[in-house]
């Protein structure tokens, strides 16, 4: 039988739950258990969920869930459960967005306040251990709440029922102007008044990088001959990547600056956004050939296979903003130190590129950054920047490393998995392929049971149900690794895939896809959106997959369930454009589905023809490679095609019509170029 007053973390794999184990807070882990216990005492529940790398995180865990007397009453008053939101995405936003019905902004840690049978009736994020910041003491709070719970529980089923109640999916299906080229053009070409065009990203503070929405602008650009477009992605991406929230040293992005200027970072870095800034950087090194994103991309490759691959070669979830218990501190340098590792001359060359004081740029210390000295200098000069700082880099790996969060996400590798093949074909870099492949064999085997994924892996153990991200961001994994190689096992996988996703997490009453599946059951809803997160929304990333499997297998089921979707959400984009950028830009896929297919004759390759794909952007094209001879399906658009003179020949298919035989590199570039715009009057 479990002690029912101890902590019973210790047992857990996620490294946020084990950060807790040793707390004198009686945590349980999430569960029937949990839920069961509360009901026995007649407790209300206390809620907290955070992540490994959050820094607010460790500032409460610091003040209030190590301190023996917060705990005591914390004990005394409350069963406290203790959700990693990277382990259960789906938990989280559930009471995320029950905090958002009090009105309330969010963010992590989340603290929430729940009767034995998971519902909400109040909440919180932070609370300091006195009160500070405009907001009451922990204590405080603990009481009050417990105290509402035994002698106003009117007051609580009031409050639990009204926010239990916004919780339940609603859509109003088909209430928008159904998305043409006229609509979706005016959409970007009105975003761009939210784009800072200065120092890049969105208007003011903080800024986080927004890869869903500048996708929208990227893709939107080309397909409109927008370029103030690509001018406003290009501005973005070039700061970001010569900004403070660029790890110089040793690559990789950190999440978000709290500036407006990309200096300061809050130093974690996670998998998906490194994952999502190589994406959209791949695709418009694409166009425009920046030594810039070339070099960025190989560093933050660089910095993910050097750090971040784990058990089975798949990829870990993030690093921590602190070490030595203070955020920042493994990437700040002092202008002594820097001088004493690089000698004076290298020194002052250094400081005056990457903006190094004796005060510093941020507490005293120095952030290394290029913000003010955006241009790459010459050959020489970068090469001599790269031998300094290697030795910085040298002298840094000495210091007390962030904590390291090495669970095995689906959907974070998903992501990931894709950037990584898309960038390996763009640069020709077999290495970066091979890794990719690594990680989606570790997904594809060692994280899923009888065909269905779990979400988390550690320690030997896959865990938590599967939510829509893992399937979807899987499959957009599985289709770019065939469009790469040109082999069609991982088509299979990605149909199979569908399949459970339809089964389990869709509803035909709300037109797309659930976050949880039907049988989860630790749930009081499943949750149900198409809004834009950190990470793409899952519904977002199945429009542009079903379009990709509808061209791949010639199967008109899927590309009708991507216009599904489209359609049920068309009210929610309507009065919420921006937040549903991501479905913006799928349905760019949904109206002119992409497909290049190289046929190569018995004796030939596509080699000549693939590399021409490098120059040219088209995001979420198939490219199918046929042998002369085997047939297409019937419904394809390139139906029929037959390789000219003895050639490898490419036919360009963007929606139902194709493009001449192309034979030639340069001319593939330009037809594509041609055949993804359309002028809008």
């Amino acid at each position: 039988m479990p002690n029912h007053d101890a902590n019973q973390l210790g047992r857990e794999t996620s490294p946020y739950l084990l950060q807790h184990k040793d707390n004198p807070v009686h945590w349980r882990p999430w569960g029937q258990a949990a839920l069961d216990e509360a009901k026995a005492a007649n407790k209300p529940i206390l809620l907290s969920v955070g992540y490994a790398a959050c820094h607010w995180c460790h500032v409460m865990a610091h003040e209030s869930f190590e301190d023996e007397a917060t705990a005591a009453v914390m004990n005394d008053l409350f069963v406290n459960i203790k959700v990693d939101r990277e382990e259960r995405p789906d938990v989280d936003a559930i009471y995320m967005a029950a905090l958002h019905q009090l009105g309330e902004q969010g963010g992590w840690p989340l603290t929430m306040f729940l009767t034995p049978d998971a519902e909400p009736y109040w909440g919180g994020t932070y609370f300091p251990p006195e009160e500070r910041y405009g907001r009451p003491g922990f204590v405080r709070v603990l009481t009050t709440m417990a105290k509402v719970y035994h002698e106003e529980p009117d007051k609580v089923r009031t409050n639990a029922d009204a926010i239990t109640a916004q919780l339940a999916p609603s859509q109003t299906k088909g209430t928008g102007a159904e998305l043409n080229n006229a609509i979706i053009s005016d959409l970007a070409r009105r975003f761009l008044g939210a784009v800072d065009l200065t120092n890049g990203g969105l208007r003011g503070a903080p800024k986080f990088p927004q890869t869903q929405f500048f996708d929208f602008l990227w893709r939107s650009g080309l397909r409109y001959r927008l370029p103030n477009l690509g001018e406003a992605v290009d501005i973005t991406l070039t700061h970001i990547c010569q900004g403070g929230i660029y790890d110089h040293v040793g690559g990789g992005f950190s999440r978000y600056s709290v500036d407006d200027k990309w200096l300061v970072p809050h130093f974690e870095k996670m998998l998906y956004d490194n994952a999502l800034l190589v994406e959209l950087m791949t695709e418009s090194w694409r166009e425009s050939k920046s030594p810039l994103y070339a070099k960025r991309i190989e560093e933050t490759i660089g910095w993910l296979l050097r750090e971040m691959v784990t058990e089975g070669d798949a990829f870990a979830a993030s690093l921590d903003a602190d070490s030595d218990g203070v955020e920042g501190k493994f990437y700040v340098w002092s202008l002594a130190e820097i001088t004493e590792i690089l000698g004076q001359t290298d020194a002052r060359l250094l400081a005056e590129i990457y903006d190094v004081t004796k005060g510093g740029n941020f507490e005293g210390s120095n952030i290394l950054n290029r913000i003010n000295a955006l241009k790459l200098r010459d050959d020489a000069t970068e090469k001599r920047l790269d031998e300094m700082r290697a030795k910085l880099f040298e002298r840094r790996s000495r210091r007390v490393r962030p904590g390291f969060d090495d669970k095995i996400l689906a959907d974070w590798n998903g992501l990931m998995i894709a950037a990584l093949a898309n960038a390996s074909h763009a640069f020709d870099r077999a290495d970066w392929l091979d890794a990719a492949q690594a990680a989606y064999h570790f997904v594809r085997t060692r994280m899923t049971k009888d065909g269905r994924l779990f979400h988390s892996y550690r320690a030997g153990e896959a865990k938590a149900p599967a939510i829509a991200n893992d399937y979807a961001n899987m499959i957009r994994a599985a289709l770019t690794l065939a469009n790469v190689t040109g082999k069609r096992d991982s088509i299979v996988q990605a149909e199979a895939w569908t399949a459970i996703l339809d089964e389990h997490y869709w509803s035909d009453d709300l037109g797309g896809y659930h976050l949880a599946a039907d049988d989860t059951q630790d749930l009081i809803v499943r949750p149900f959106s198409g809004l834009d997160d950190a990470t793409p929304n899952a519904n977002a990333v199945m429009v542009s997959n079903l379009v990709a499997l509808s061209l791949w297998t010639g199967d008109p089921r899927f590309a009708k369930r991507a216009e599904v979707i489209l359609w049920g959400f068309g009210g929610a984009m309507a009065e919420n454009p921006v937040g549903h950028a991501g479905l913006l830009g799928a349905a760019l896929d949904g109206l002119a589905p992409s497909l290049i297919v190289l046929i190569v004759p018995l004796d030939g390759d596509a080699k000549e023809l693939r590399a021409a794909l490098r120059g040219v952007s088209l995001p979420n094209a198939v490219v199918q490679e046929i042998r002369q001879g085997v047939a297409l399906p019937a419904s394809s658009s390139a139906f029929g095609k037959t390789a000219i003179d003895g050639k490898p020949t490419a036919y360009v298919c963007l929606g139902p019509q194709c493009s001449p035989p192309v034979t030639d590199r340069a001319e593939l570039v330009e037809t594509i170029k041609a055949a993804r715009t359309v002028v809008v009057t």
